[in-house]
């Protein structure tokens, strides 16, 4: 797997597990009311969608272009790790 899927794909897995974290809150307020229960199956799949769409920016945002955009604003990715004076 090339380093740009890598880190695009790492990037999804930790979006889903932020909103993994927050499922138990959601649970205990969907539980409490009927309305947001009928919306539950809805704030699910927005989640899913969430991480998928974190993954497809993080493969845009790896492209040469995006990231010498980044550089300048000093938002870059560095790869090799330059030796120490």
């Amino acid at each position: 797997m090339s380093p740009k899927n890598r880190r695009a794909v790492r990037t999804a897995l930790q979006t889903f597990a932020a909103v993994v974290a927050i499922v138990p809150a959601l649970a205990a307020v969907v539980a409490d009311s009927d309305a947001l229960a009928a919306a539950a199956p809805w704030a699910i799949t927005a989640a899913a969608t969430a991480a998928g769409v974190a993954g497809v920016v993080a493969r845009f945002m790896s492209a040469p272009a995006f990231e010498s955009l980044l550089d300048r604003f000093g938002l870059g990715l560095v790869d090799e790790e330059k030796p120490s004076p």
